[in-house]
Parts: structure tokens; C-alpha cells; sequence
């Protein structure tokens, strides 16, 4: 029993030796591991710095027209629908224009009729001719008046220009928005019908702070941004109003070409680049902010050296950058600054270049 007791309890003994709490690491694997921190680096240069002025505008077309007839009558036909693309002089829509024809062939008749009334008045005063070069002006003159014959060639003419209203044309090529009205809608003089946008250059208002008035030009380019989809356009600055605001605000607009999707009333992203010559820039990736300070890491022969720095401007992308004067830190061209793989890094890290 004892022997029985003995072995059990070698086994067990066994047992217990051979089980790992873990897997072991190869010590030159965890130093491996411990040592690596890629990272990725450029080397710095004196370049100019392009700050950027950011601000917010909305596109408004430089030529936008509310469309309406001048006259009244039931809408017989649209010929065009709403973001459609129309040539100036094309026909948009038109009115039902029979009182309106009937008008001119009354008013055709009522000028004959003055006409006689005015060759019986000039054969009056001895005339036998309608000419007016050889009839004495205030004989002739006179005599439109009393026949009614200025009055029925005054009607005439009004006659045809409704008649020519009953058709809206456009006025200068562009895009239709707004139609509400369909056909057989009774259309009042006056009443907008539809807007026509010319979307080919468009207009941005936007505003600056006072102390960006010195780095404001006219002919400036600047980039406009839709916040609303993607793509870049380049304008230029048009006008600056010579006032400032109670709120210390300058008013600027620019003018864009659409040269690709630019729509009214879209909001943008309005960026007026300076260049700012001889700057240290590096991307943003590469400065942190440790102990409520900014610092990048700095490269020498695989080892990473805090340097305490200030950003003197920065863009959506960049800083320019100078080492902290009161660190008694130093950076300058041609040193190797640390870009990417920095967020973990401490003085004299060990790091290698990917």
C-alpha cells in the first residue's frame, strides 16, 4: 500500500514539473520586439510656407434672373423642365395667345380706319401724299393727333408687344429652376415663372478679421472647397470693401469658374494661400504635444531625440516650425525629423526606418 502510495505520488510530483503556466518567450525574440519602432522620416529644408486663410462662403451666380410674363392668360405649353440647360433666346414657355392675336387684328383695323381720317385732314390742308418730307411738320403732326392716327399706331404697337409677351424667352443662357406652374395654370402679369441661373461663373462672399487685411489682395487666387462633395476650384478675389464692420469684419468676393458640379446657394470652404519664404515645414503627424508642450523627435543614427519646438503658422496639412528658444533645444536644415510611428517614442528611443 505504501509503495502504492509512494508512486502516486511521483507521478504527481512529475506531473507537476513538466505543466507550464505560459508560453516562453525566446529572449532575443522579446528584445526584438522591445528594439522595434518603425518609423518614418524626412529631412528638413528652408522652403516657403504656404499659410492658409480659411473662411466659409456661399456661391451665388453672377447672373440670376426671375423670368415672368408680362401679361395674363391661361399657360398653353412648358417647353422646358426644372435644371434643365436652356440658350439664350430659346422659347420656355408660352401663353394661350388667341385674345391676345385678336387684339392686333382689331387694332390693324382701327389704324386703317385713322389712316383715311388723316389723308381726308391732309387733303384738307391741300396734301395729297402721307409723306412727311413734304408736308410741313406741325401740319402733319397736328393732323396724326386729330384723325387718331397717332393714337391707333400707338395701339398697334401695344397690340404686338403682348402679343410677343405670351412668349417667355431666355434672356441669357443658363439653367431653369423653379418652375411651379403647369400647363393650363392661369399665369398673372408679373408673377415669377421661373429663375434662370447662368452657372457658368459663380460669385462667393466671404469675411476676414482685420488683422488679415495686409495679406488680402485683389487677383489673389484662392481655393474653394463644397462642403458637400469633393473636388478643388480656383478663383480669384474681385472685390474688397473698404469698411469694417462693428464686429471687425471685412467683406471680400471672389469669382469661380464652374468647371465642374458648383451649384447656387452651396456652401464652401474659401483658402487664400501666403507664401511665407525661408520656413522650417514639417506635416503635422509630426508634432505631439507632451507635458502641455509641443515636441518632435528628431533623428540620429537609429535614435529618436525629443526637441522642444514652436509652430509659428500652420495649414490644413503643415507647420512651420522653429526649435523653443528657452529649451535650449535646436533644430535646423538638414536635420532628420520623425514624421510617422512617434506617438509612442521617448527620449533616445531606438527606432529604424521603414
Amino acid at each position: 500500500m505504501k509503495n502504492l502510495i509512494y508512486l502516486f505520488l511521483l507521478v504527481l510530483l512529475y506531473a507537476c514539473g513538466t505543466q507550464s503556466t505560459g508560453e516562453e518567450i525566446d529572449p532575443e525574440k522579446r528584445q526584438y520586439v522591445e528594439q522595434q519602432n518603425p518609423v518614418e522620416v524626412i529631412v528638413l529644408k528652408e522652403e516657403a510656407f504656404k499659410k492658409e486663410l480659411v473662411n466659409n462662403g456661399k456661391l451665388v451666380a453672377l447672373r440670376k434672373s426671375e423670368l415672368h410674363f408680362r401679361v395674363s392668360e391661361q399657360l398653353k405649353q412648358v417647353y422646358v423642365r426644372n435644371g434643365e440647360m436652356v440658350e439664350q433666346g430659346q422659347l420656355i414657355a408660352e401663353l394661350e395667345p388667341y385674345s391676345y392675336q385678336q387684339d392686333v387684328k382689331n387694332a390693324e383695323i382701327q389704324l386703317e380706319k385713322a389712316k383715311l381720317d388723316f389723308q381726308d385732314y391732309l387733303m384738307g390742308q391741300g396734301y395729297n401724299t402721307l409723306d412727311s418730307t413734304q408736308i410741313e411738320t406741325e401740319i402733319y403732326e397736328l393732323g396724326k393727333i386729330k384723325s387718331g392716327y397717332a393714337d391707333a399706331l400707338l395701339s398697334l404697337n401695344n397690340a404686338h408687344q403682348n402679343m410677343e409677351s405670351t412668349r417667355l424667352l431666355a434672356p441669357f443662357s443658363g439653367l431653369v429652376a423653379n418652375i411651379n406652374l403647369k400647363e393650363y395654370d392661369q399665369v398673372s402679369s408679373g408673377e415669377s415663372f421661373c429663375t434662370l441661373i447662368d452657372n457658368s461663373i459663380f460669385e462667393v462672399d466671404f469675411n476676414i478679421v482685420e488683422s488679415e487685411m495686409a495679406e488680402i489682395n485683389l487677383d489673389d487666387e484662392v481655393q474653394l472647397q463644397p462642403f458637400a462633395g469633393e473636388g478643388q476650384y480656383l478663383g480669384h478675389i474681385t472685390e474688397i470693401n473698404p469698411v469694417i464692420d462693428e464686429d471687425g469684419l471685412i467683406s471680400i468676393k471672389a469669382q469661380v469658374e464652374n468647371t465642374g458640379n458648383l451649384m447656387q446657394g452651396m456652401n464652401v470652404k474659401v483658402l487664400v494661400e501666403k507664401d511665407i519664404p525661408g520656413q522650417l515645414v514639417v506635416p503635422k503627424s509630426a508634432v505631439l504635444l507632451r507635458q502641455n508642450q509641443e515636441v518632435l523627435f528628431r533623428y540620429t543614427n537609429g535614435t529618436a531625440y525629443w526637441t522642444y519646438i514652436q509652430t509659428l503658422a500652420e495649414n490644413s496639412t503643415s507647420y512651420a516650425v522653429i526649435a523653443h528658444p528657452d529649451k535650449g533645444a535646436t533644430l535646423a536644415a538638414g536635420d532628420t525629423v520623425i514624421i510617422s510611428g512617434n506617438l509612442n517614442l521617448a527620449h533616445e528611443s531606438d527606432v529604424v526606418i521603414e
